[in-house]
């Protein structure tokens, strides 16, 4: 688990190449909430995602290791933030992502300059070539969350928000492989409970958590292209069972409903995986507790604006 010092050195070490994201406060009367809530606006991040902050964190402390190029596979917002990170530092970069990968995340790394190669039905096939052809060219693999300095990289969305809203009682992030839940929760200490969101049909904590394991799980639904990795991380996995975590489940019906609301109230458009946890609070599948002052982390906006309304 990274600690602050790891987390504060990447943000060192980072700083010139990411964003410091802005926070956008929202009252219970622009709610309906029972608590007031404070957005952290990853979506406007470099790339779209808050993804840049592990990839060059990663890139940043390879130093040789990645003169032979970098190698990583993702749904598509992991990708083309390494894609761009190496852009940044004079790398050559291969992505790998599968076919579900909407058109529009692949045009952008394409536009990088990446070599894009689509390959499978789901981000666990594209992670298996990617490894094969790492063996082969000798690459650097950019892990897109099992990765102590991807993680720490993460962290940085915290020490961030910490920093901003320093009574914040709850954070609540979305969960793919786990990078970003495990970099927050590295960065806070246990007076700041953090509210892990999954979709329904991509539900790999809440099985790992019940199970005690990790373990594949389904993989569907229409954040499967951020948030659909078939098994959490050993190092996330790791983050959680050290703390009291709290996964909230979310239907695709309601990450919809999360897009438009944040639309409707704050004109923030989010892709589904960067709406996720949003439709905790907007679904009424977490209520904050009398008293709490609640961090949301939107984080990712790389979607067509249209799709919010159908």
């Amino acid at each position: 688990m990274p600690s602050q010092d790891d987390i504060r050195a990447a943000a060192r070490r980072i700083a010139r190449h990411v964003r410091r994201t802005p926070i956008l406060h929202l009252s219970t009367q622009d709610t309906g909430f029972s608590a007031p809530v404070v957005l952290k606006l990853e979506q406007l991040q470099v790339t779209g995602s808050f993804k840049p902050r592990g990839a060059f964190n990663r890139l940043l402390l390879a130093g040789n290791a990645a003169k032979a190029g970098v190698v990583a596979a993702s749904g598509g917002n992991h990708g083309l933030a390494v894609a761009h990170a190496a852009k940044m530092l004079q790398l050559s970069s291969e992505i790998f992502v599968p076919e579900s990968t909407p058109e529009a995340k692949q045009r952008r790394i394409r536009r990088t300059g990446a070599t894009l190669t689509v390959v499978g039905a789901n981000y666990d096939e594209a992670r298996q070539a990617s490894e094969a052809r790492a063996t082969e060219t000798g690459a650097l693999i950019v892990h897109a969350y099992d990765d102590e300095a991807v993680i720490a990289g993460q962290g940085t969305v915290g020490m961030e928000f910490a920093a901003d809203v320093p009574d914040l009682t709850h954070v609540v992030v979305a969960v793919g492989g786990g990078g970003l839940f495990g970099g927050i929760a590295s960065w806070f200490d246990d007076e700041v409970e953090i509210i892990a969101v999954e979709p329904e049909r991509c539900p790999k904590l809440t099985m790992a958590l019940l199970t005690g394991m990790a373990m594949a799980a389904p993989v569907g639904g229409i954040a499967a292209d951020s948030l659909g990795a078939r098994q959490i991380g050993a190092l996330p996995f790791t983050i959680a069972r050290g703390r009291d975590t709290r996964v909230i489940t979310v239907q695709d019906d309601a990450i919809r409903f999360a897009q438009r609301k944040l639309w409707e109230l704050a004109r923030v458009l989010a892709e589904p995986g960067g709406a996720c946890a949003m439709a905790a609070l907007t679904a009424g599948g977490w209520a904050p507790p009398p008293g709490s002052k609640v961090g949301v982390v939107v984080c990712g906006a790389n979607c067509d604006p249209g799709s919010i309304e159908s």
